[in-house]
């Protein structure tokens, strides 16, 4: 059985960030197992989450209800859905006779009810890690009953449900665990295993629809924390095979668990494979210290370098020191006040730091500068180089700012593998090189605009590939900074050069752009319908959805259909580009 409730269009609820009257929510209600609900809380217009990567098909909250004979409840749901979530929830059980409140991590929009719940529910104990209830003291500010699990830890509700948890720190929050019900063999996992997608249906039965999602999602969320992933997964070899992955967001996980959950361990180990890395110390609940630390995560692990994501809040000392020693990078934030553990920790940085790392740094408060500038100086002296210019975050950050941090984090990441790239091109086959590189191409500008953000790359491996839609595929580099900008329905420009009028625009393009850099600078552009640059000077261009995406190796080969289009000069050809070797442009 599923319910809909949906919010009449003239009703308000009340939010600081936007107005919601102008936004779709509903709720849906569905029994998934015997004894367990879930309460889904779909935001379907919702076009950014976490560290401002766009959403195109909105998200949702998903919430569970486990009847034993006690009552648990398994998170809660975003503080934008207070009324109409509390309501069902009155609706599905009375909220006094809550036994247990499991909370999976504290981040807001799974625990930003929890408050409420506490005072529906005075009697509750709340299941969460330590980690988790400490940080949950210091959002809701009262006392509480509660109960630290470690990992292997049970609670018994009686009926068969006993319920295990699971310890996953770092996915993607600090304080994160899953929950295994031996009743039903149900994994809650929240953001584990989810996606940001918004539909009707409770489950994932329409792979093909939702798999990009899916893969876009790991992608900005637990790739930079790949190493962590494996680490809950063989957490989780040890439970019985999990029939449904109840997940924080999106449909949940019934009729492919085992080919979605794997497609995590593969990913995973593909990324962590190689021997380089980098730690990523950010401080949670500070500013926006998490998001920005996320989105430079992002960027290395698009070079294939491994990222480890270490909380200076939480983590231990001794095991923060053997990662910085045996890390070819760091990325540090600097400390907020009155915090002893975390000033603690960044001596132990310095002092496990060497000459041979590389460094970055990042401000994510935006009024210390004598504090970034003295970390800087403190590493310069200790001959750390830097892999990026220090980011000062002045304001709450915007797309573009995601962006300055995620082609930062792709800077250190390529700075590091440098050496290793140029060596690997040395070991291929000169005369298989050189047969390959009589592969020609036709020479584009590729544009693209999303949040505020714009960024744009010079493209030569692009090809027609359908008569009905009219469509094309482009290969782009997974570490190139405009990939962020072509996930499945982003829009694009692809501008086609002309034929001995391309040199000063290919050279434009082709140099090397600081994080954060305007690439149009100088450079003639018109908007296009969704507000992407149009080269004047182009040959032609056409205006372009990007309809799916395959990983190639190091390259995602991009499908995309062609929607509006233009020639300036009909009587011109394309500029064309012959290659001499084939391993690299």
């Amino acid at each position: 059985m599923v319910a809909v409730i949906e919010i009449p269009a003239n009703k308000k609820i009340e939010k600081t960030a936007e107005k919601l009257s102008e936004k779709r929510l509903t709720i849906q209600v569905a029994e998934i197992a015997a004894d367990t609900t879930t309460i889904r809380s779909l935001d379907w217009d919702r076009d950014r989450f976490d560290i401002e990567f766009g959403l195109q098909n909105g998200t949702t909250y998903n919430s569970y209800i486990i009847r034993g004979e006690k009552l648990a409840l398994v998170d809660t749901s975003h503080a934008k859905f207070r009324e109409l979530y509390l309501q069902t929830l009155k609706e599905q059980i009375d909220p006094a006779q809550i036994d247990y409140l499991v909370i999976s991590h504290t981040e807001p929009d799974h625990s930003g009810l929890v408050k409420e719940v506490l005072a529906l529910a005075p009697n509750v104990t709340v299941v969460a890690t330590k980690v988790a209830l400490q940080f949950l003291g210091e959002l809701i500010n009262q006392p509480f009953k509660q109960q630290v699990v470690k990992n292997g830890d049970q609670v018994d509700l009686g009926n068969g449900h006993i319920l295990q948890f699971v310890n996953a720190p770092n996915l993607h929050w600090p304080d994160t665990m899953m929950t295994f019900d031996h009743a039903t063999s149900i994994l809650y996992t929240c953001d584990i295993f989810g996606m940001h997608y918004c539909s009707d249906a409770t489950y994932d039965e329409d792979l093909k629809r939702i798999t990009p999602d899916y893969r876009f999602y790991y992608e900005c969320l637990m790739a930079p924390n790949a190493r962590s992933v494996i680490s809950a997964m063989k957490r989780m070899d040890d439970l019985p095979q999990a029939e449904i992955v109840a997940n924080g967001h999106g449909p949940l996980l019934r009729y492919n668990v085992k080919e979605l959950t794997e497609n995590y361990r593969s990913w995973s180990q593909e990324q962590t494979k190689g021997e380089t890395n980098v730690v990523v110390c950010y401080v949670s609940d500070y500013g926006f210290c998490d998001r920005i630390s996320q989105a430079i995560g992002r960027g290395i692990s698009k070079t294939g370098v491994a990222v480890e994501m270490a909380d200076l809040k939480a983590i231990d000392l001794q095991e923060l020191r053997e990662l910085v020693a045996h890390a070819a990078g760091l990325v540090v934030c600097t400390p907020p006040t009155g915090n002893s553990h975390v000033e603690t920790a960044i001596g132990a940085i310095l002092a496990a730091a060497s000459e041979k790392q590389v460094i970055g740094l990042y401000e994510p408060h935006g009024d210390r500068d004598s504090s970034i500038d003295l970390l800087n100086n403190r590493f310069k002296d200790l001959g750390v180089a830097s892999a990026f210019p220090a980011i000062r975050v002045r304001e709450n950050p915007s797309e573009t700012t995601y962006q300055l941090c995620d082609e930062a984090g792709t800077d250190l990441g390529q700075l590091l593998t440098r050496k290793q790239n140029i060596k690997q091109l040395k070991a291929i086959d000169a005369e298989l090189d050189k047969a390959l590189g009589r592969l020609a191409g036709g020479l584009y500008i590729i544009s693209a605009a999303k949040g505020g953000a714009r960024s744009a790359m010079l493209a030569s491996w692009v090809a027609q590939a359908s008569f009905k839609p009219l469509g094309f595929s482009v290969a782009v580099a997974k570490d190139r900074a405009i990939e962020s900008f072509m996930q499945v329905g982003d829009r694009f420009v692809l501008n086609v050069l002309e034929d001995g009028n391309y040199s000063k625009l290919m050279q434009h393009f082709l140099k090397r752009f600081a994080p954060g850099a305007d690439r149009f600078e100088g450079v003639k552009t018109q908007l296009s319908t969704f507000g992407a640059p149009i080269l004047t000077d182009a040959l032609a261009f056409m205006e372009c959805e990007v309809m799916s995406r395959m990983e190639c190796s190091d390259h995602w080969i991009i499908y995309a259909i062609a929607e509006e289009g233009r020639v300036s000069k009909p009587e011109s050809l394309t500029a064309a580009h012959h290659r001499k070797i084939g391993n690299h442009y």
